[in-house]
């Protein structure tokens, strides 16, 4: 059992004995406040907040992360309050320890909210300071050794949530050696017999590779005496986690993935890693496009290293890592090396890119609608592989496997990625929803006038691209919706012989009152959306009372003009596709605002008798958007038609969306045309067009 005396003796290795006692000071206030609680496991609650301060004691983590390890359960499970903690130990230490704490006292709709409302939350303490990660990470592992004591669905419950959050988590900081431990836990916690035989198949394996595994190290330690380098060998062991996943996903037997390995070797400069490199490809064969270079390139968690495989005596594959001593501090503690070695030399890069990690998640919390839509973008990017690729100038940006042009776009800036209109890959014009391979070179063409696609939800990866797209179509919904609404009900006020303006803020306070709306925007956004009837608010806000005098029946209907350019509240049907010039009308539909139907439409026969739902439209005078129609042309069978069909559209200003062509007898076919169109007047020019031709001898405007 831990005491505070061996973590003293621990401590005075690398912190000064005024920050000692300041740790001890710590444990002796929580010790008190935890006075009388005890775990499941029957033993004093304060063995908990001693073990996690252990674990970071391990990382050489600095005397106010100690602090906060011992009382990050204080606030939470005490009832110390916030305030005394800062009168006792200072902000900082109490900011920490805040940001670990879970959010208690708030009633949550599902257990998924609640987790995803504190791990938002402590995303956010984590920007002011990336210790709180630490602590919590070191947390999470002592409950995971001591989860035996737990109900089987606890334990499984936990164990899920730990690989789904905490472990990519430690694994973007950097922190192998902790993620190692915990992946092992939780997969033990899960399937326990599984755990168990691959534990055993493991440890028998052991036995008949021992020889192998000496023979190797000793002809690798032989060669790199011969060429006069001095350097660590050490053999690699796999984890039970990563051996039963690659199992799982990659479909291989236990004695495929045993039959492969690994070596580390750790030297003491980057020079002699390139030589050690070519030193081993001298020794074995290496094995063609299994070289990876991390040491040029590192991976986004800061981790650096050579990889290479070779094929060694009788076939057999050989796995080998090159790299520093600092490289290997980095690689086990992450962003904790920083810490651990207080140079600044190559740690900067790690520690850099993970406080630049947690600015992003700053930034998809801002975005995010909701803490579940957060945690789902977050886990998103915390998948480990990814690619590297080039902006114009030769810097390098990673992004996660699979990513496209617009997660380019937006890994560069939020601005580029919603003014986006085109690529180059590698300088050749390329689809925004194009894969991006390693070592390309990606270069993102903009337009003021542009904005996010909503089809581009379809094929982005990152969660910064998909949370900045869902915000802009979000806000942008948002706007369109008020202002459509405010034209509904300008138009149903109009027809009881009022405006807006003639509204007083009495009326509108208590109509807000009774739909429970906190402003006359999200009022005006409902009506806009479709959830609410205009003609039915209009009288409600015109009367203090109930009873009204006024009867929707007689009022009197103008149409409502219609420019095309409302955006993503108005509605062309489908049905129809109804073009300028066409008699319109429209019906409101909940959640999709208005939706525009030609007035012969028999899809809108059951809402004529409904004065709430049925608008009476018009068009503007001035239109200068495009629409789709659809045509059917019939037309013989002659070589070169269809060229002059396109051409003669070409020549009336019309553009062909979509053309199909299907064949009625040896003689006669019928092309099925998408044109975009200006109205009526311009496909009437089009159809004239198009009728000059000779062999076309019917054309029909289709409607579904």
């Amino acid at each position: 059992m831990p005491t505070i005396d061996a973590l003293s003796e621990r401590l005075s290795q690398y912190l000064s004995s005024p920050q000692i006692q300041q740790v001890c000071r710590a444990y002796y206030y929580a010790e008190q406040a935890h006075e009388g609680q005890r775990r499941r496991s029957g033993e004093p609650y304060i063995i908990h907040p001693l073990a996690v301060a252990n674990i970071l004691a391990d990382m050489h983590l600095d005397h106010q992360s100690l602090m906060a390890a011992m009382l990050h359960d204080v606030i939470e499970d005490t009832g110390v309050p916030k305030n005394a903690l800062a009168r006792q130990f200072g902000d900082v230490v109490t900011e920490l320890v805040d940001g670990v704490s879970k959010l208690t006292n708030i009633h949550f709709e599902s257990k998924e909210e609640q987790q995803a409302e504190n791990f938002q939350k402590m995303a956010m303490a984590m920007a002011r300071d990336i210790r709180v990660i630490l602590v919590k990470l070191a947390d999470r592992l002592h409950n995971l050794r001591t989860l035996g004591v737990m109900r089987p669905d606890k334990r499984r419950r936990i164990a899920k949530e730990t690989l789904d959050i905490y472990a990519p988590i430690a694994n973007r900081l950097g922190l192998n050696s902790l993620r190692v431990e915990m992946e092992d836990l939780c997969f033990e916690a899960m399937y326990p017999m599984r755990s168990e035989m691959i534990r055993k198949a493991v440890k028998a394996a052991r036995g008949h590779r021992s020889e192998v595994v000496n023979n190797i190290a000793a002809s690798v330690r032989n060669r790199l005496s011969e060429v006069g380098i001095s350097a660590r060998v050490v053999g690699r062991e796999k984890h039970l986690y990563s051996i039963y996943t690659k199992m799982r996903d990659q479909r291989k037997s236990l004695s495929d993935i045993m039959d492969v390995y690994g070596f580390r070797i750790i030297c003491d400069s980057v020079d002699s890693c390139y030589r050690i490199l070519g030193a081993m490809h001298g020794l074995y064969k290496p094995i063609p496009g299994r070289f990876k270079d991390y040491i040029a390139i590192p991976k986004t968690n800061g981790y650096q290293s050579l990889h290479t495989t070779l094929i060694g005596l009788g076939g057999l594959p050989i796995e080998i890592q090159i790299r520093t001593e600092e490289m290997e501090a980095m690689a086990n503690h992450g962003i904790a090396a920083h810490w651990l070695y207080k140079s600044e030399s190559d740690q900067a890069s790690g520690t850099q890119r993970a406080r630049q990690w947690v600015q992003n998640l700053l930034e998809l919390q801002k975005s995010a609608g909701s803490p579940i839509e957060f945690v789902e973008h977050v886990k998103v990017d915390l998948f480990p592989d990814e690619i590297y690729v080039f902006t114009p100038k030769g810097k390098i940006m990673e992004l996660p496997a699979g990513s496209t042009a617009i997660d380019f776009a937006y890994a560069v800036h939020t601005d580029v990625g919603n003014h986006c209109i085109a690529c180059r890959i590698n300088r050749q014009l390329a689809p925004l929803s194009a894969r991006l391979q390693n070592g390309q070179t990606v270069q993102i063409v903009t337009a003021p006038s542009a904005q996010p696609n909503p089809a581009w939800l379809n094929f982005v990866v990152t969660g910064k691209a998909r949370s900045n797209i869902r915000n802009y179509l979000k806000s942008q919904r948002r706007s369109e919706s008020v202002a459509l609404g405010e034209r509904l009900l300008n138009k149903a006020l109009d027809a009881l012989g009022k405006t807006i303006s003639d509204i007083d803020d009495q009326h509108i306070d208590l109509v807000l009152k009774e739909t429970a709306l906190p402003t006359f925007d999200d009022l005006l956004e409902d009506i806009g959306s479709g959830n609410r009837m205009a003609p039915l608010l209009a009288r409600r806000l015109l009367v203090a009372n109930k009873g009204s005098d006024i009867d929707l029946e007689d009022m009197e209907q103008s149409p409502l003009a219609i420019k095309g350019t409302e955006g993503l509240v108005v509605n062309f049907a489908k049905c129809c596709s109804p073009i300028p010039g066409d008699p319109i009308i429209g019906h409101v539909s909940s959640g999709r605002g208005l939706v525009i139907h030609t007035e012969s439409c028999k899809n809108v026969e059951e809402f004529r008798n409904n004065p709430e739902k049925f608008v009476i439209l018009s068009w503007d005078k001035d239109i200068d958007s495009e629409f789709t129609v659809d045509l059917k042309v019939y037309l013989e069978n002659r070589r070169g038609i269809v060229a002059e069909l396109a051409s003669a559209i070409t020549q009336a200003e019309a553009n062909i969306e979509k053309i199909s062509v299907e064949e009625r007898d040896a003689r006669l076919s019928v092309t099925h045309l998408s044109l975009s169109v200006h109205g009526r007047k311009h496909l009437a020019r089009v159809i004239r067009r198009l009728r000059t031709i000779r062999g076309v001898n019917k054309i029909v405007r289709t409607r579904n």
